[in-house]
C-alpha cells in the first residue's frame, strides 16, 4: 500500500464518520424538534381552562417550525452516506429507514405543521387574559400535533433500531 492510498482511506474515514455525524445530528434536531412541538401541544391542551403561560405563547408564535425541517436532512446525507459505503437503496434496512422517513414527512407536511401553523395563529389571536378554550379548533389542532409527533417519535425510535441493527 502507497502513502497515497493510506491517505485517501483516512479521509475517506473521517469523511464517512462526518456524513454519519451530520446524519445522526439531523434526525435528532428535526425529530427532536418534533417532539417538542407535540409536548408544548400537550401543554397548551392542559392550559385549556386558564390564561395562556407566557412560555406556551412564545413557543407558538407563528412562523416555519425550521427546526422540524431538519429531517429533509436525514435522506440527503443519509444517500451521501451510502455513497460511501458497501450499502446500498436495496438493502432492506435502508429501504425500511427511507419509506420510515418518507411516511414520517407526509405526516408532517400534511398533518403536524398545518396543525401547528393553525395553533400558532390561535394562540397570536388570544388576548393576553384569555384561555385557549375560547378557539373551538385549538383543542383539536393540539391532539392533532400532539399525536402526529407520536406517531413521528414512534418512526424515528423504529428507523434508528434498523439503522443500528442493519437487519436483512
Amino acid at each position: 500500500m502507497t502513502a497515497g492510498t493510506t491517505v485517501l482511506l483516512a479521509t475517506s474515514k473521517v469523511g464517512f464518520d462526518l456524513l454519519l455525524l451530520g446524519h445522526v445530528a439531523a434526525a435528532l434536531i428535526g425529530f427532536g424538534a418534533v417532539a417538542t412541538s407535540g409536548v408544548q401541544a400537550a401543554r397548551l391542551l392542559r392550559s385549556a381552562t386558564g390564561a395562556l403561560p407566557g412560555d406556551l405563547r412564545r413557543y407558538f408564535v407563528p412562523g416555519v417550525n425550521w427546526a422540524g425541517r431538519v429531517v429533509y436532512l436525514v435522506p440527503a446525507l443519509g444517500f451521501a452516506l451510502l455513497a460511501t459505503s458497501r450499502f446500498r437503496l436495496g438493502d432492506p434496512f435502508v429501504a425500511a429507514g427511507l419509506g420510515l422517513w418518507a411516511a414520517s414527512a407526509l405526516v408532517g407536511e400534511t398533518v403536524m405543521w398545518p396543525a401547528e401553523r393553525r395553533l400558532q395563529l390561535a394562540v397570536a389571536a388570544l388576548a393576553d387574559d384569555a384561555a385557549p378554550a375560547v378557539v373551538p379548533t385549538l383543542l383539536r389542532d393540539c391532539l392533532l400535533v400532539g399525536g402526529s409527533a407520536a406517531l413521528l417519535a414512534a418512526d424515528f425510535l423504529a428507523a434508528t433500531v434498523l439503522m443500528v441493527a442493519k437487519p436483512g
